[in-house]
């Protein structure tokens, strides 16, 4: 048994097919998207270049890079938790998801101002992150409250495929400007504030907030949020969110393991990221409609199935071009097929009083995973070596596959999208 309600529609016909998608999806969730487009650029500016700055210009041992990594994602627990209560108690979940995008984007400039020091470089990222943990489960609240129930899959495709154009975007961009500026990291980091400030003004301008329509003294209270633990559902998809986060490692590392399997040079190094998101953008959309289609966990399975594969590839008998092009498109699978969908499986069994709180939680549980995953990843590279430790990884994401399965399929209701309708 699945994890969702929802009855399945009648396909379109081919005349209105494309209009129908459009409709399906919403144009508030066509404005977070470009919303996250332009902010995914800012941060993919920055994301493609720090992993080699700080290991080969800071010279970072693999398990120091492995906290920071850690903490790039995994230190903002706290943050989501208070950011989706706060955005469900006070019913501003727009306002909330600002404050988020204002933070990362003040972080820029916190990177501008380390210099060379690994520590504020450190603080700047947790500042960085903090900010994407208030905003995201407002944001993903917001789509799933802008679209309806059998479109979901869709919307957050079509969502997380405008953000893998900013995803693709970034990283050529930070090449350009550090081209232009003579491999001058600070310009790089200038000018992903000034483009973070934009998608800023497209979220104040744009997006509309959603109201709910309950009455003032229904207040969200903290005892409310804490019944969602209660239900086996909620239960069972964290303990999920928390599995898979454990099996996955950071980009950053297999684009390193990529880097020195290969010999790649600096200049090369930006563009790992670009492979993945061209690969992210071209099957997010189509993906995401046929979770839709078939069931929201299989694809979601799958997609793990593909990150295992490019943990393997990486010590595996390809070399040279068809080495990167196999480990970059699998990669860029392993987004279209899960960004999202998690939480696409998580919207029917949470009440929409609480729909960004329980978002929060599962993202949580995620994050906190995912600091463990990266300090241990660091740990076993250095430990055993990258060759080792990317097979470590492949064997622990195969296990979490399993147990995913398992527990997802035993919980909750069956979705509309896998309910035949006779």
């Amino acid at each position: 048994m699945y994890l969702t309600t929802i009855r399945r529609t009648r396909p379109a016909t081919a005349q209105s097919g494309t209009a129908h998608r459009w409709r399906a999806v919403g144009g508030n969730v066509l404005a977070l998207g470009a919303v996250s487009l332009t902010t995914d650029v800012s941060a993919e500016m920055v994301s493609a270049v720090l992993p080699l700055y700080l290991v080969a210009g800071l010279h970072l041992s693999p398990a120091a890079y492995g906290l920071l990594d850690g903490l790039h994602t995994g230190a903002t627990v706290l943050l989501r938790l208070a950011g989706g209560f706060t955005a469900d108690r006070i019913r501003r979940r727009k306002a909330v998801a600002a404050a988020g995008y204002g933070l990362s984007a003040a972080a820029r400039l916190g990177l501008l101002a380390a210099g060379g020091s690994a520590t504020a470089i450190g603080l700047a990222i947790t500042a960085d992150r903090a900010g994407k943990g208030l905003r995201t489960a407002p944001r993903d609240a917001l789509i799933t409250l802008s679209a309806p129930p059998h479109a979901l899959g869709r919307a957050f495709g079509v969502h997380r495929a405008m953000d893998a154009v900013g995803a693709f975007t970034g990283p050529l961009v930070a090449l350009a400007v550090l081209t232009v500026a003579q491999q001058a990291f600070d310009a790089v980091f200038l000018a992903s504030f000034c483009i973070a400030c934009l998608g800023l003004v497209i979220l104040a301008l744009f997006v509309r907030d959603h109201r709910d329509r309950r009455p003032a003294a229904d207040t969200v209270s903290a005892r409310d949020a804490a019944r969602l633990l209660r239900d086996t559902r909620v239960r069972r998809l964290l303990a999920a969110a928390v599995l898979l986060g454990l099996a996955t490692i950071g980009d950053g590392f297999l684009y390193l393991l990529l880097q020195r399997r290969e010999q790649l040079a600096v200049g090369w190094f930006p563009l790992l990221a670009v492979g993945t998101a061209l690969a992210y953008l071209l099957l997010a959309g189509p993906l995401g409609a046929l979770a839709d289609r078939i069931g929201r966990l299989p694809v979601l399975l799958a997609g793990y199935g593909a990150l295992a594969a490019a943990y393997l590839l990486v010590d595996g008998p390809l070399h040279g071009r068809p080495l990167i092009v196999a480990v970059l498109a699998l990669h860029g699978l392993f987004y279209a097929a899960t960004d999202g969908l998690l939480m696409a499986l998580a919207t029917p069994v949470l009440p929409e009083r609480l729909r960004t709180t329980g978002l929060a939680l599962v993202q949580s549980g995620q994050a906190l995973a995912y600091l463990a995953s990266s300090v241990l990843f660091g740990l076993a590279w250095q430990t055993w070596g990258p060759a080792t430790a990317a097979r470590a990884a492949a064997g622990g994401v195969l296990l979490a596959l399993a147990a995913t399965a398992l527990l997802l399929r035993r919980g909750g209701p069956t979705p509309a999208s896998d309910a035949r309708t006779p």
